[in-house]
């Protein structure tokens, strides 16, 4: 079980940064294009053996082709593809500069909230990166489970003291270190309950590790296509409102906004209690200040994700997030996936083929996850699907804010209406049930799940699924 790390936990570890001859300049995280390590660039990293080669999250050619990542897309990572961009990494690499010299520790302007671990400590928490320690697969390299002294950087004995999430480095991921760098540079600045807390780093010869906490739960892409459990009405909920929160705090809370440029199901981890937090800020960008409107950058980002406005023209707003936080909440109302090509054509893009049902109120039913069985709030979901439809209209100026979408969601959790109880609703679902064929397996996202478990099996999100009517459940946020 992961272990929450609060501010006390990390006090005694502060950084003496003071005396830095020089610190990392505000482009190599501002400015696409600015810094991307090359083939036999200065920024050579060590390939874990036990790490596949994957494509990083970067860019990809203008045509718009792309295979999935080669990942194992588990707890902390996606086999999403990433989106076209604007223009072709080829034309925009030639001019982007490299640092004559590797960047140091003592370079980094650090928060002093991070501990700094050597890389032996780390190899001893991860029992030498074994392959059973691995949580995951990406772009960005390998992540491994651990296990450290609450109060200092001591490796422990797996099972003791702090669990953690190591994150290492593949020397082969383009934007590696430059996404390494914005995650220092955001989550060591910002603390929030509903944004995974980044514990420390290592930045040792050519090596570069972020160390996490760890998230029992792992990711809800995995809970929402990949269990054969689906996850009841009241748990959905409850992490659409969690992540609305991040998202908001990061618009309108933070002391300089942020966008976060890469929302997906993927990177929203869970805890223990289902609580849910926003992980990986690889692709955050500081929002625009002033008169200006929107950043210019390259279009980076996942297929089925990014907003329309952003992917035609380069142009980001938190509106862009908004958009993508649409696409989440519809995947968490209907059980499907952003892009689905193991479905006919028509039904492949789940915002496209949503859009048809989106504003009719009789035609809700059709984007409710059928493996609900209708254990539902029948208030709860219209209004869910009138927000869905806000966050994702095409002109971005008529979405909502987070903190507008946070009060909607708010209020949903408690709805007690199950649409498994409305006589229209039954006859609905009789006709639906003969239209498909009696003898038609339940499936999602083209793969036959298991028989759904008993509620009262060792680990269902079903068990004591009263504590979690509402987003404060066991005094979590």
């Amino acid at each position: 079980m992961g272990v929450g790390v609060g501010a006390e936990a990390i006090s005694g570890q502060a950084l003496d940064v003071g005396n830095s001859k020089s610190r990392v300049s505000r482009k190599i995280l501002d400015e696409d294009g600015e810094y991307f390590p090359g083939e036999s660039g200065c920024w050579k990293f060590r390939f874990f053996g036990c790490c596949l080669a994957t494509r990083p999250k970067a860019d990809i050619s203008a045509s718009g082709s792309s295979s999935e990542y080669e990942s194992k897309s588990t707890n902390y990572t996606s086999g999403d593809q990433p989106i076209a961009p604007a223009i072709s990494s080829s034309s925009t690499s030639n001019g982007e500069s490299v640092p004559s010299t590797p960047i140091t520790g003592e370079d980094l302007n650090i928060s002093s909230q991070l501990r700094k671990f050597t890389y032996n400590e780390l190899k001893i928490a991860t029992r030498n990166f074994r392959p059973d320690s691995i949580l995951g697969e990406g772009g960005f390299g390998c992540v491994f489970k651990g296990w450290v002294n609450e109060n200092s950087n001591v490796p422990v004995k797996p099972g003791t003291g702090l669990t953690c999430a190591v994150k290492t480095l593949n020397h082969d991921g383009l934007q590696g270190h430059k996404e390494w760098l914005a995650e220092i540079h955001y989550l060591g600045e910002l603390i929030h309950p509903h944004l995974v807390k980044l514990i420390g780093y290592c930045i040792e010869d050519n090596q570069r590790l972020l160390v996490y906490e760890y998230m029992p739960r792992g990711s809800l892409e995995n809970h929402l296509f990949k269990r054969s459990v689906p996850l009841p009405w009241t748990i959905r909920m409850k992490i659409a409102l969690n992540a609305a929160k991040g998202l908001a705090f990061l618009h309108e809370e933070a002391e300089r906004p942020v966008i976060y440029r890469d929302f997906k199901t993927s990177n929203i981890l869970l805890d223990a209690d289902y609580t849910a937090k926003l992980s990986d800020f690889g692709l955050a960008k500081d929002a625009p200040e002033g008169d200006k409107t929107h950043v210019s950058t390259r279009v980076m980002g996942t297929y089925g994700y990014a907003a329309p406005e952003y992917v035609m023209t380069g142009h980001l707003t938190a509106k862009s997030d908004v958009y993508s936080f649409g696409v989440v909440l519809l995947e968490i109302l209907s059980g499907r996936r952003s892009m689905d090509k193991s479905r006919k054509s028509s039904e492949q893009n789940l915002v496209e083929w949503a859009r048809p049902f989106l504003g009719e109120r009789r035609r809700f039913y059709r984007l409710v996850d059928p493996l609900l069985e209708g254990r539902f709030s029948i208030k709860g979901a219209q209004q869910a699907v009138k927000l869905a439809a806000r966050c994702l209209n095409r002109d971005a100026k008529i979405r909502p804010a987070m903190s507008e979408v946070v009060e909607v969601i708010e209020p949903l959790i408690e709805l007690k209406d199950l649409a498994c109880s409305s006589p229209y609703f039954q006859a609905m679902n009789i006709s639906m049930a003969r239209a498909a064929g009696s003898n038609t397996p339940i499936t999602r996202n083209g793969d036959k799940l298991q028989p759904i478990r008993s509620p009262s099996i060792r680990g269902s999100p079903f068990q004591n699924i009263q504590s979690l009517q509402s987003p404060m459940a066991n005094n979590k946020p």
